[in-house]
């Protein structure tokens, strides 16, 4: 009787032992499952137009996707870019389609780039100021109100490419620079990075590889110079 007592003691013990040991092996692998879990993505929300969406080029060359990429190497990952834009939109057409996608999200970084087709369809400076200081202002709600998350790029230059050439080039210039004045005036006031790539696109008649196909927009290895001139400061909104 003693005898059979004591086996059952021995099997409990031993069974608890076992118990306490398959737990504490499980509880290391939740640890080391938690260790590797990939961290989250970081969202983009890329606004403006024809300089936004990327007309004439591939999608990997746009410029918003050509800077999530050039991210990776500093360890910055990126859900795919939401972009907003269309070739030929005004600041009032920008604006109809951000109130049309009822956009409710908030995002780790936002760009807007807009005005050209304000200048190109002869629409007053005035009206461009308002509309575009109305989107820098939600473009800073949709970064959850953190404006040093938000960046704007100045307006290109199309007098600086075949098709402009066929125009006023010098006015065109005259009056992008009007426009840009208007922008980075107001972009600053916010305490808002303000990238200028104009002077990169007043190489396109020089360098003929930086304007896209359709003789007017840019090409990809201009997206790309703009990127290099700014990815660093992006970066460091970023960390």
């Amino acid at each position: 009787m003693i005898k059979w007592t004591f086996n059952r003691i021995l099997f409990f013990i031993v069974s608890v032992v076992l118990l306490i040991a398959c737990a504490e092996e499980s509880k290391d692998n939740v640890d080391e499952n938690q260790s590797v879990a990939p961290p989250s993505k970081l969202t983009y929300l890329a606004l403006g137009d024809s300089y936004t969406i990327g007309e004439s080029v591939a999608e990997n060359e746009r410029y918003p996707n050509q800077l999530t990429e050039k991210l990776k190497s500093v360890a910055l990952e990126f859900e795919p870019v939401k972009i907003i834009a269309k070739t030929g939109w005004t600041t009032g057409e920008l604006q109809t389609a951000i109130d049309a996608e009822n956009v409710r999200d908030t995002f780790d970084l936002v760009s807007l780039l807009i005005g050209v087709n304000n200048q190109y369809r002869g629409y007053s400076l005035v009206e461009y100021e308002q509309e575009f200081d109305s989107l820098l202002r939600q473009s800073i709600r949709f970064a959850g109100g953190k404006s040093k998350r938000v960046f704007v790029v100045s307006i290109p230059d199309y007098a600086y490419t075949p098709f402009g050439q066929r125009a006023k080039p010098t006015l065109i210039s005259q009056k992008i620079d009007s426009f840009n004045l208007a922008n980075q005036t107001i972009t600053k006031s916010y305490g808002i990075s303000y990238f200028n790539i104009t002077p990169i696109s007043r190489k396109g008649l020089e360098q003929k590889e930086l304007v896209a196909t359709d003789e007017l927009h840019p090409s990809g290895e201009q997206y790309k110079l703009w990127v290099a001139s700014f990815v660093g400061e992006v970066a460091a909104k970023l960390q």
